[in-house]
């Protein structure tokens, strides 16, 4: 029987099994998307009326482009300053010096601690105390995406850095780069690489997460598309869902799609690739000798 690197080919007995299994997973899924197509169809869900709301133009221009164009104000503004905020306490938890490193640790770990929710609702509530009367949702809800989602972030800077295998450090090192330089030149552009998944994973979440702002009656898509819009059109509160759901759904895979666009793109670039060991100039029998392209003792000067 061959074999592939993870498990063994399947034998006949092997691939009849599979095939009864996904056979019965395919009839069980059928039977529950059935039911739930018949429990809203009990429930008059699909009826043309209440449907009808989303097929006119009028509706997406005032509740749901509305409510979209607040979702994505507050994700780009919240994910730029996020990934800011990870990058300076990230490398700041990776900072030799006990001042640096202690203070982002603790704001790092306490701002992660918390759930999203209180802190919007504490931002919220604290800034008219601070800056006077006026509408703070927008900043409630970007400052606690930035604090949450940046806090993660740190982390994940962090582990990227510190996943770049230690050689190359030293290498930069022997070839008397300075610690800022081996930072900005060598470890992170191969860590950002690393890190791309994990960054657009948790930038998916800050997407999704925009939508507690629904709590504090920020202008969004779930509060225009599955707050507003229903109350104007009784009725409609499944059909709205669904709407939404296929449109936040849209946007992240758009927002997936573009990070691998990036990640193939930084994988491609000299700037991200990683590179073999670096070796002084001048050095003869340690690795690649400048001019010749050889390696090891016979690296030296040609004598002819």
């Amino acid at each position: 029987m061959s074999t592939t690197v993870l498990f063994d080919t399947p034998g006949p007995r092997a691939r009849t099994r599979n095939g009864v299994l996904t056979v019965l997973s395919l009839v069980v899924v059928g039977a529950v998307l059935y039911g739930i197509w018949a429990g809203f169809d009990a429930k008059g869900q699909w009826e043309a009326k209440i449907w009808q709301p989303f097929l006119q133009w009028e509706t997406w221009e005032s509740y749901i482009f509305p409510g979209l164009l607040g979702t994505l104000q507050a994700a780009a503004v919240a994910a730029v300053l996020a990934v800011a905020f990870g990058a300076v306490f990230g490398l700041a938890r990776l900072s030799d010096h006990a001042w640096i490193r202690v203070p982002a640790g603790v704001v790092v770990e306490v701002f992660r601690s918390i759930p999203l929710l209180l802190l919007i609702f504490f931002i919220f509530y604290l800034a008219p105390a601070v800056g006077g009367s006026g509408d703070y949702t927008f900043m409630a809800v970007v400052v606690g995406l930035m604090l949450y989602n940046g806090s993660v972030l740190a982390e994940v800077v962090r582990a990227g850095v510190r996943a770049v295998p230690k050689g190359q450090s030293e290498a930069a090192y022997a070839v008397g780069m300075r610690k800022n330089q081996v930072m900005r030149l060598v470890l992170l552009p191969q860590a950002v690489t690393a890190m791309m998944p994990a960054i657009v994973s948790q930038l998916v979440v800050l997407l999704k997460d925009t939508a507690l702002g629904y709590i504090i009656a920020y202008v969004d898509l779930l509060n225009t598309g599955f707050k507003i819009l229903p109350a104007r059109f009784f009725g409609s509160l499944i059909p709205a869902a669904i709407v939404i759901g296929i449109i936040y759904v849209a946007l992240n895979m758009a927002l997936s799609y573009l990070a691998t666009w990036l990640e193939r793109r930084s994988r491609r670039s000299r700037k991200t690739a990683a590179v073999g060991p670096v070796v002084p100039p001048d050095s003869v029998g340690v690795g690649l000798a400048a001019g010749d392209g050889r390696t090891g003792p016979s690296a030296g000067p040609d004598n002819g």
